[in-house]
């Protein structure tokens, strides 16, 4: 590593592998954003965990502005004073941004956070960059929609363009599917169908610099993750990855958006050797996924990505190469859980080098639609992402959990 690093604001609203990683190795130079709004989201547990940690709380329905000059008067009474910022959360993208900027620390302004942001805006930009994508248009009404898909055909994608995990997207076969989805409700885009292999790929950028670029296959994709498709991605250090030019692309994205530094992970279709972009974001992957390039290349890199928040340029040095995913478990329904296969159970499965289940018999679960929907993980490990696939199909074949619906517990966040 080379630089110096310096303290972090790392903006916090769940719990992940990344702030648990945080919290645990770098507390030193760490100090935490939160939001009340998002106060139920964080178990008692988590914030045990985190309790050695300064935390600033943004106030909810408090004007920013003045929740930014309070955190000033907060933070000269504490022994840490972060002059870096990272914010890892999709959905807390442009308030966190925003709170970084009017405390004087490197932030997104808001045209980038909107490239990164709102998936029209993005798809514009990456037009403006000669990217090619699929065919999109902003839509208010249904003969929106349906004028769409008469130019490009059915089935076409409807999304909210801020949405994130698949929440409230849905692909429509048919006029009729329309009538499911409140226009009102919120800013859609629609899309058209790709076909072709979707990947994924994740980014390390400092000073404008695309440090390394990892790649992901996906087994399923999200839209059919969400009505109950096999939820997982395999990072592919060994094995055939995407044929078309991944790291270019990443490079003429962050020149073209003039990103800085942070983490970057983004969505792509392979079609005939062709690449379409389809989403990136400017923060951490979600689910597990930088922690499967972590043991794919054999490396640490939620430290990586600290110290490139932090403005230190990491090592990157890799121990091994191999594929390795995160299948997130299954959630089937909203109740209470009575009977779930162990950990200890899942570590005993070919391939499984990792395990971790949020849950527990008696614990009340609550499902989502959404891609990361799940009540734990495990990491699978293989020579290809088709042996991986395969251990992953034998690990669900012998997973099981049974949920009671009912009301009998109130919902408390996960751990």
């Amino acid at each position: 590593m080379t630089g110096a690093a310096e303290a972090v604001l790392l903006a916090d609203d769940r719990a992940s592998s990344f702030t648990r990683y945080a919290a645990r190795n770098r507390a030193e130079g760490l100090v935490l954003l939160r939001f009340e709004k998002a106060r139920a989201d964080m178990s008692a547990q988590y914030l045990d965990e985190t309790a050695h940690l300064p935390a600033f709380w943004v106030r909810r329905g408090a004007p920013l502005e003045a929740e930014a000059q309070r955190y000033l008067d907060w933070i000269g009474r504490q022994p840490v004073r972060p002059a870096r910022f990272c914010n890892p959360s999709e959905p807390r993208q442009e308030i966190a941004q925003r709170f970084a900027g009017l405390v004087g620390l490197p932030h997104l302004t808001p045209r980038q956070v909107r490239w990164v942001r709102n998936k029209a805006d993005m798809k514009d930009k990456f037009r403006e960059l000669g990217l090619c994508t699929a065919g999109y248009a902003r839509i208010a009404t249904a003969a929106d929609v349906t004028g769409f898909a008469a130019a490009h055909g059915w089935p076409v994608v409807l999304k909210p363009v801020d949405s994130f995990a698949c929440v409230d997207t849905y692909l429509l076969r048919e006029p009729a599917d329309i009538g499911r989805v409140d226009l009102t409700a919120r800013r859609w885009m629609v899309e058209e169908y790709l076909g072709g292999t979707e990947w994924e790929a994740c980014a390390l950028i400092l000073d404008g610099e695309v440090l390394d670029v990892w790649p992901s296959a996906m087994p399923c994709r999200p839209l059919d993750i969400v009505d109950g498709a096999m939820n997982a991605n395999i990072s592919v250090a060994s094995g055939p990855g995407p044929a078309c030019d991944v790291t270019g692309t990443v490079g003429r994205i962050v020149r073209g958006m003039g990103l800085d530094h942070g983490y970057l992970h983004m969505e792509f279709f392979e079609i005939d050797g062709r690449m379409y972009a389809g989403e990136v974001g400017i923060r951490m992957a979600g689910c597990e996924i930088a922690a499967n390039h972590g043991h794919a290349y054999g490396f640490d890199v939620f430290g990586a990505t600290l110290d490139v928040y932090a403005g230190r340029r990491p090592a990157l040095e890799y121990g091994e190469r191999r594929c390795v995913g995160d299948l997130l478990l299954p959630l089937p329904g909203t109740g209470t859980v009575t009977a779930l296969t162990s950990e200890e159970e899942l570590l005993s499965l070919p391939g499984v080098i990792a395990a971790a289940l949020r849950t527990s018999p008696g614990a009340y679960v609550t499902a989502r639609r959404a891609s990361h929907n799940s009540c734990g993980h495990v990491h699978v490990e293989g020579a290809t992402a088709a042996e991986v696939e395969e251990r992953m199909r034998h690990v669900l074949d012998v997973f099981g959990i049974e949920v009671a619906a009912g009301t009998e517990a109130a919902p408390v966040p996960s751990p």
